[in-house]
């Protein structure tokens, strides 16, 4: 039996969470909930799962994670809010599930610094593939990870076509129903890019060994790459429920989670480059990835507010990107600590929004 703590407890991760373990009462025990500000529905999952201990807010998530005595962390806070409750789990030694990306990416070396081996275990899809993957051989024995994408709602449109977007089609998105901003990153690709500074720290392998690969149905989730040619990849209809699962008992699987492929009928699975020009986002995630410090927390900060701006109409689709580029340029590396990094989050922010408000990337 493992004791969990859902940090996002209302958002998609954390209702999915719920779901799992209600369908596992005999494998896990919810003990503590934490969202945002919908005290209404926290309290009603908390009457539903007999859990006793809530929480509202970051700072409280985190408070949550060092007093209440848990097995399993399972942060599927949305953006770099995150952080501090990442912090606190690694702390107080808990198996920390990780869904909340932000909080690793702009954390950096401190969050790995913290981190005893194992003691991350990742939630995102991809992720969560490829250390399936990498579990067929030893880490030196890695080449490169691929990590797959969908393409989003504007898989296979040049540049030019991408300048009429609207926020309508942004969150069109054709596989997976998540929330405005991460909907809204996988339209542009700043996911992927994102999710490439998450494999680089979680699995220790250079920028230049981590691939994109355009995959629109989502079957291949990522893949590793070995010296001997061969390559593992975890295959599995689209569905949170098997790397949640996987985060809250690792490594073990949970019967029943997911549905199998159909392997009696036929398929199609299609693999394509990234077009870098008409998705910029990945090897500008690269670039910042490898400048590291404080740049990676800009560079999320300022697409968090870019993203606001776009639904506002205030900035074009193609102009999300442009201000963050430009946000990027601007900055001068900080101190890697705490207070360096948020620091640098409001700088960015401030920095976002003043070249927002010049109007100069609304299209």
């Amino acid at each position: 039996m493992r004791d969990v703590i859902i940090l996002g407890s209302t958002g998609s991760i954390g209702v999915q969470a719920l779901e799992v373990i209600a369908a596992n009462p005999d494998r896990f025990r919810v003990v503590g909930l934490a969202a945002g500000r919908n005290r209404e529905l926290v309290e009603a999952q908390a009457r539903a799962h007999s859990v006793e201990h809530i929480a509202l807010g970051a700072d409280a998530a985190a408070e949550l994670v060092r007093d209440v005595a848990c097995d399993v962390v399972l942060n599927g806070i949305t953006g770099s809010v995150g952080l501090a409750p990442t912090l606190a789990a690694l702390r107080a030694g808990r198996i920390l599930a990780l869904a909340n990306k932000e909080s690793l990416i702009v954390g950096g070396s401190l969050v790995t610094g913290l981190a005893a081996p194992g003691q991350i275990v990742p939630v995102d899809s991809e992720h969560s593939a490829i250390a399936q993957a990498l579990l067929a051989g030893d880490r030196h024995e890695v080449r490169r990870l691929v990590l797959t994408a969908s393409g989003g709602p504007f898989r296979g449109r040049s540049r030019a076509e991408l300048a009429e977007v609207t926020p309508a089609d942004a969150l069109a998105h054709p596989t997976w129903d998540m929330g405005k901003v991460i909907t809204t990153n996988s339209a542009t690709l700043v996911n992927k890019g994102l999710e490439v500074i998450e494999a680089h720290l979680l699995f220790d392998v250079p920028y230049d060994r981590i691939d994109v690969t355009v995959h629109p149905q989502s079957i291949v989730h990522s893949m590793a790459e070995f010296v001997d040619g061969s390559t593992i990849a975890q295959c599995s209809p689209p569905d949170m429920r098997l790397p949640i699962s996987l985060g809250l008992d690792w490594p073990h699987r949970v019967a029943g989670v997911g549905v199998p492929l159909d392997w009696t009928s036929a398929s199609t699975w299609e693999f394509a480059p990234l077009d870098e020009e008409a998705f910029p986002a990945v090897a500008l995630a690269k670039s910042v990835g490898v400048a590291g410090a404080t740049f990676p927390a800009v560079f999320n900060a300022a697409n968090e507010q870019a993203v606001i701006a776009f639904h506002d109409r205030a900035v074009s689709y193609l102009g999300i990107l442009d201000v963050v580029r430009a946000v990027v340029d601007r900055h001068d590396a900080l101190p890697m600590t705490l207070d360096g990094v948020l620091e640098a989050e409001r700088w960015a922010r401030a920095e976002a929004d003043a070249l927002i408000g010049s109007g100069a990337f609304a299209g």
